[in-house]
C-alpha cells in the first residue's frame, strides 16, 4: 500500500492520587473565636512529567490560604495528581492535553481534597471557585512569547 496508516489518538486515565496534602491552622485555637470573615487566597500551578514512553504525570498543586488581620487561618497545600497515557498526538496536542485536559480531569478531584481538609480542620465548608484552564494556558503562553524590541509597559 502506498498509503501509511496514521496510528489513532491514545487518551486514557490511568490512575488519579492525592501525591501531598498539607494542612496548617498555626493559631489555633483563638482562631476559631474571630468573628471576622477570612481573606482567602488560591495560587494554582500545574507541572507535566513523562514518566514512560506515552505516559506523563500531572501534578496540579492548589495552595489555599486563609487569612484574618495579617493571621493566618488555614493553610491548606494539595498536590493532586493523576497518571495519563497519551499516544500519537502532536506536539502542539500534547501540550494541550498535558495544560488543559488533564488539570481539567484532575480539579473535581482536587477541589474535594482540598474542601474535604478545611471542613475536617473545623472550619466551614469551602469550595474552590471553577477554573478555566484554557485562559490559565494562553495566559502563561503570552508570557513565555519572546521579548519584543519594542516593548510596551502597562
Amino acid at each position: 500500500m502506498a498509503e501509511e496508516q496514521q496510528a489513532q489518538a491514545v487518551f486514557t486515565i490511568e490512575k488519579i492520587y492525592v501525591k501531598d496534602l498539607s494542612i496548617e491552622v498555626p493559631n489555633a485555637p483563638q482562631v476559631f473565636l474571630e468573628r471576622d470573615t477570612p481573606r482567602v487566597d488560591v495560587q494554582l500551578s500545574t507541572q507535566a512529567n513523562a514518566i514512560e514512553d506515552g505516559h506523563f504525570e500531572v501534578v496540579l498543586s492548589v495552595t489555599t490560604t486563609a487569612t484574618v488581620k495579617e493571621k493566618t487561618v488555614f493553610l491548606v497545600e494539595a498536590k493532586q495528581a493523576g497518571i495519563f497515557q497519551v499516544r500519537n498526538l502532536p506536539n502542539e496536542s500534547l501540550d494541550l492535553v498535558l495544560s488543559i485536559t488533564c488539570p481539567n480531569i484532575l480539579f473535581p478531584y482536587a477541589r474535594e481534597t482540598v474542601s474535604d481538609s478545611i471542613t475536617r480542620s473545623g472550619f466551614p465548608p469551602f469550595l474552590l471557585a471553577p477554573v478555566n484552564f484554557e485562559a490559565l494556558y494562553q495566559q502563561r503562553m503570552q508570557q513565555q512569547q519572546p521579548a519584543e524590541p519594542a516593548q510596551t509597559t502597562h
